[in-house]
């Protein structure tokens, strides 16, 4: 494990054992039917269930300059990622050995391999990542589904294709600090003040990213980059879902608030978005060329990687304004 990813990683084991009593408490947890889809017993999908061809077209009609903005940062051995991931690519020249060359017209050519964790970088936490004690969105129970061979419900290849309407919400310039400091949660409150002073409304179907100028400590400071951070409080997911959001995400490694608010437990926000309601996370987004622009809303384009059976996903969103 790379020693700047243990401060949070022992912090998070601390707060698992003080969580766990209140979330036992937590009335929803005894409600049997807490997991399910109300888009019925089959879907896999969750929240995405919500976009429609004219939510599309409604997201093409903000494209006024055509300016386009990748969203991805780049990936690679030196990425800060959470835990134990590790990334590493290796470069082969098969059938090249000793400078050789193929066919008479002497063709040469490189192929990849990757080797590490998809959840390194930008990426797309699927509905097979958080869970509630064993049991994932629309009740699907890790035991039942979660195979060491791949997901057999929820995989990412179900993501459907995204062309949707995105807002990105300035909350530097909401706190006046850069980077937002750790620990900094951004709730109803927050979110609607940012929202207003930016002339923007959040509705059905959005994408929502939040742009706390931590993306700029990835690798200057990787200890502290790794050890907190600013981010989505409980109240707050649970705003943006009664808004109708398809996806939240963050120019952070892990979305929500860190360290959790007082009373809220380990990763509850990824489980609040994830397990119960079916809305994706999108971390390590690059939101720093939107913001410099003043692009608050956009179309937000995404094709997540149709890995069958996979958890998470590299992305590299476009946005269009």
């Amino acid at each position: 494990m790379a020693s700047s990813s243990r401060p949070v990683l022992r912090s998070l084991l601390g707060a698992a054992t003080l969580a766990a009593a209140s979330l036992a408490a937590t009335p929803a947890l005894a409600q049997a039917d807490w997991c399910k889809s109300k888009w019925g017993p089959n879907d896999q999908v969750g929240a995405l269930n919500l976009l429609t061809p004219a939510m599309t077209q409604n997201a093409a009609k903000l494209i006024k300059t055509g300016k386009t903005y990748r969203l991805g940062v780049e990936t690679n051995a030196q990425t800060p990622a959470f835990a134990t991931r590790t990334w590493s690519v290796l470069i082969q020249q098969p059938g090249q050995a000793g400078g050789g060359s193929l066919g008479p017209t002497k063709t040469t050519y490189n192929d990849d391999i990757y080797m590490g964790y998809t959840a390194v970088g930008s990426q797309l936490d699927g509905l097979g990542h958080i869970g509630v004690d064993g049991v994932y969105y629309n009740c699907n129970k890790q035991a039942e589904f979660a195979q060491p061979d791949g997901l057999k419900k929820l995989g990412i290849e179900q993501v459907p294709a995204i062309a949707t309407r995105g807002v990105v919400l300035d909350m530097v310039a909401y706190t006046g600090k850069n980077p937002v400091p750790e620990g900094t949660a951004f709730n109803r409150k927050e979110i609607d003040e940012q929202a207003q002073r930016q002339g923007i409304s959040i509705g059905t179907g959005d994408v929502v990213l939040f742009h706390t100028g931590w993306q700029d400590l990835a690798y200057k400071d990787k200890k502290r980059f790794l050890a907190g951070e600013p981010g989505l409080g409980k109240e707050g997911a649970e705003y943006l879902i009664s808004k109708g959001v398809v996806a939240v995400g963050a120019d952070t490694w892990g979305l929500e608030v860190i360290p959790f608010e007082k009373g809220v437990g380990v990763f509850e926000v990824h489980q609040i978005l994830l397990a119960r309601n079916g809305v994706y996370i999108l971390e390590n987004m690059d939101t720093s060329e939107l913001v410099k622009d003043k692009a608050w809303e956009f179309m937000f384009t995404l094709g997540a990687s149709r890995i069958t059976g996979g958890v998470q996903a590299i992305i590299n969103p476009i946005a269009i304004r």
